[in-house]
């Protein structure tokens, strides 16, 4: 029954998911920080208001964090930082670089050999590593070689970006939505790459021949590139034994990862581990190489008695600190000299010892400059991972939760079995139906749900509040659609489609390039349209063979 509290709820999930596509910031008062609306703040603030205003209680929170329905938000998210952490810590060994110049030598001067191998290279990047790592260094790579090779940067960044975000659908681990399907459908994690194997490949096919067609013009990947000389892999392989080590250890958690699921044990009580050890490792070798002074990610070790701290950061901190020092000596009376102290009388002694104390833009400007000096020594002593720390997505974490804690909101109040009703008088019960219908919404509701997190979150839910009046094949057809429409969603007309668009975004921001949301879309376009129904087809096909 809808009431008051569920109109209240609706109209603040779809006003924070507004602000998560379209960020604002709120004007303060001088030296107060602007106070950002977006998608980290929004739907907490969401859940705010619907607290105080009683639309939900604690034990809707309490089951947004823990889970209801088989769906754990703490399972995927442990999982997902588990394999993150390792994926990056092996970018950072320079792994994925080197792989870009080997591929970059082998495609030589022919434009659209590269512009294939690239493709491919991105690819298997993908699957292994899921599509964040493969955005990072890919686009940073890709700026670079299209800047040397005065290429035109939006065909090559595009195809990036779609490659990287269709191959994430292979395994449970490539994206956090195929966690979300995994657990809310009791998919068999390796059962899922079963079932989305054929999916990708001809999505992954027909992406790039629909990207070949609109950047067909020479402008975009010309037919012969100014190639001078071969670039050398083995420079930027920062770090070989790191590689060796951190390749192994991931492929060895996603192999485990596949094997228990079949017995019904969490994977992240596999990736955890896995993750810790190789925490471990990371510091453990770091401080090997500190302490025997040998080169560390391409740098020249100076060692503990040698370094140096010269960063600007810091140097400005500790000059504000002298120069207030400064002042603050001119300001005081002048003390005497060791020889002469016991002369001095005591009314004198305590009138001098009555100095003005430091100022608390002294102290602040002190403790910021032993941070940034600590940093300093800490990143210098163990650069991996405090390279790593700041890649990791921790904006995930509050979007994530606050998500499954709107969404349990929503259900809370009645929503999810409306929408279930809506989604059976829409399709009958037909699997068919259900597959294209579910395929479509999700592929939209990436782009206007607040990132294809929420709108597999969303779908899963719905699915489920319809199911008791669903045959188990069309559920397990809605899923396998739901998989393929969450990740090739991220190749969608919003960056705020997927937590990808937004980083890759960011990243280009950063180098200088800035893409518009309309060139964004344009691009975009074609692409996702010949995807959305080539993979939804090979769904109906596969469910047609299976049942």
């Amino acid at each position: 029954m809808i009431t008051g509290y569920s109109v209240a709820t609706l109209v603040v999930f779809v006003i924070s998911i507004g602000f998560v596509i379209y960020p604002v910031s709120i004007p303060t008062p001088r030296r107060i920080p602007r106070i950002p609306i977006n998608l980290t703040t929004a739907p907490i603030l969401a859940i705010a208001i619907l607290w105080a205003a009683q639309c939900l209680d604690p034990a809707v929170i309490r089951g947004g964090i823990v889970g209801t329905d088989g769906v754990k938000p703490y399972n995927i998210l442990i999982l997902f930082f588990s394999l993150a952490y390792m994926a990056i810590t092996l970018d950072i060994t320079g792994i994925l670089q080197s792989a870009a110049f080997w591929v970059s030598n082998k495609g030589g001067s022919n434009g659209w050999k590269l512009y294939t191998y690239f493709y491919i290279m991105l690819t298997l990047l993908s699957i292994m590593l899921g599509n964040d790592p493969v955005i990072l260094s890919g686009t940073a790579f890709l700026v670079y070689y299209t800047k040397v090779a005065e290429l035109n940067h939006i065909s090559w960044l595009m195809s990036e970006f779609a490659a990287a975000n269709t191959a994430s659908m292979v395994l449970f681990v490539g994206n956090p939505t195929n966690v979300v399907i995994c657990e809310g459908f009791s998919v068999n994690n390796a059962a899922f790459t079963a079932y989305t194997i054929l999916p990708f490949i001809a999505c992954s096919v027909f992406c790039f021949l629909a990207l070949g067609g609109q950047y067909r013009d020479k402008k975009y990947v010309p037919r012969k590139l100014n190639h001078t000389a071969d670039l050398d892999a083995r420079s930027v392989l920062l770090d070989p034994i790191g590689a060796c080590v951190g390749s192994f250890m991931l492929a060895s958690a996603l192999i485990l990862c596949l094997v228990v699921s079949f017995f019904g044990i969490d994977v992240w009580k596999i990736s955890l581990p896995f993750a810790v050890a190789k925490f471990i490792y990371d510091v453990a070798w770091d401080h090997y190489r500190f302490v025997r002074r040998l080169p560390m990610l391409g740098r020249g070790q100076k060692g503990p008695d040698e370094m140096e701290l010269d960063d600007v950061t810091l140097q400005s901190a500790q000059t504000i600190v002298s120069d207030d020092k400064s002042r603050h000596r001119q300001s005081a009376l002048p003390l005497p000299t060791t020889d002469k102290v016991d002369s001095i009388p005591d009314l004198d002694r305590a009138i001098i010892n009555k100095s003005p104390p430091p100022s608390s833009k002294t102290l602040v400007a002190e403790w910021r400059s032993k941070a940034i000096a600590l940093h300093k020594q800490l990143h210098t002593h163990f650069p991996t991972f405090f390279t790593a720390l700041p890649r990791l997505p921790f904006a995930l974490v509050p979007f994530a939760f606050s998500q499954f804690i709107l969404i349990e909101a929503l259900s809370y109040q009645g929503w999810m079995d409306i929408f279930g009703t809506w989604l059976l008088r829409a399709t009958h019960g037909d699997m068919y139906r259900t597959i294209w219908l579910i395929g479509v919404l999700g592929v939209i509701l990436c782009n206007i749900s607040g990132t294809n997190i929420g709108a597999t979150i969303l779908l899963t839910k719905v699915v489920r509040a319809a199911s008791p009046m669903l045959s188990d094949q069309t559920i397990r057809a809605a899923a396998i659609a739901l998989a393929v429409a969450s990740n090739i969603g991220a190749v969608s007309f919003t960056f705020s489609a997927s937590l990808a668009g937004l980083l890759w975004r960011g990243i280009l921001k950063q180098k200088g390039i800035i893409v518009s949301q309309t060139t964004f879309a344009y691009w975009n376009a074609l692409p996702l349209v010949v995807m959305t129904v080539v993979g939804l087809s090979v769904v109906c096909a596969e469910m047609a063979v299976l049942y």
